[in-house]
């Protein structure tokens, strides 16, 4: 009887583990940083926004629940290639040097760099040089900006940061993507923003280098979330208003 009441506990054992990692794999774990309206943002203590939004809508294509996670933009990267997170969507554009590091999937939004600055301040990037421009550690802007050498940078560990900054004039400009500069805009009066012509950019899903499969599956969804009118649905709730 011993050996019955054995093999029974083992077969017990391998199914509650079997059912605790196919609870597991059925959650996709998501990074972002909500600094970044109306892509993500925090309202009433929950983070949403148009990122958020399509992969939710992704998740229910490929079958997953998903959960996110708020964290520092700089740190997001890390956090994938540790595998603390599954993915990452966050305003993040597929540059050649984050895809050294890490797989992208097809892009699913094109932007381009905003300068913004006070409304008396002349709109010309060349009008800036040998002053100092606010930038968010890690985002494209800084990237951007720290490549000319005429221009002295500051670096701040969110948007919101660089703007009051700005507002007190501890800085003359503040780089950040077109839709959440215009945001920023709306929300306080005195600033304006206008497009660095060669700032074009192409937003994409990042995931882990190991996790080709999980990024076959996402680009189909969202293909399938274009093909569908979801995406369009989506795109026009969010930046056509």
């Amino acid at each position: 009887m011993k050996w019955k009441k054995r093999i029974f506990v083992v077969i017990c054992c391998l199914l509650c583990f079997a059912c605790g990692k196919g609870k597991e794999e059925a959650t996709l774990v998501v990074g972002t940083n909500p600094e970044f309206a109306p892509f993500e943002y925090m309202e009433r203590e929950e983070i949403k926004g148009f990122d958020i939004e399509l992969m939710k809508q992704i998740g229910e294509k490929i079958g997953k629940k998903v959960e996110i996670k708020s964290m520092n933009f700089d740190g997001l990267l890390p956090a994938l290639q540790s595998k603390k997170i599954d993915v990452v969507i966050a305003g993040m554009t597929a540059t050649e040097e984050r895809k050294k590091h890490v797989n992208f999937t097809k892009n699913y939004y094109i932007s381009q760099q905003n300068i913004m600055v006070k409304e008396n301040k002349e709109h010309d990037l060349e009008a800036l040089k040998g002053q100092k421009i606010g930038v968010v550690l890690g985002y494209t802007g800084d990237v951007f900006i720290s490549s000319k050498h005429e221009y002295a940078v500051e670096r701040f560990n969110s948007a919101s940061a660089a703007i009051l900054a700005l507002q007190a004039d501890k800085v003359s400009a503040v780089i950040l993507d077109e839709e959440p500069a215009k945001q920023y805009v709306k929300q306080n009066p005195g600033l304006s923003t206008f497009a660095i012509s060669d700032g074009k950019e192409e937003y994409a899903i990042a995931l882990h280098k190991d996790n080709v499969s999980l990024l076959k599956d996402i680009d189909k969804a969202l293909e399938s979330l274009k093909q569908d009118g979801s995406y369009d649905k989506l795109y026009q709730q969010y930046f056509t208003k």
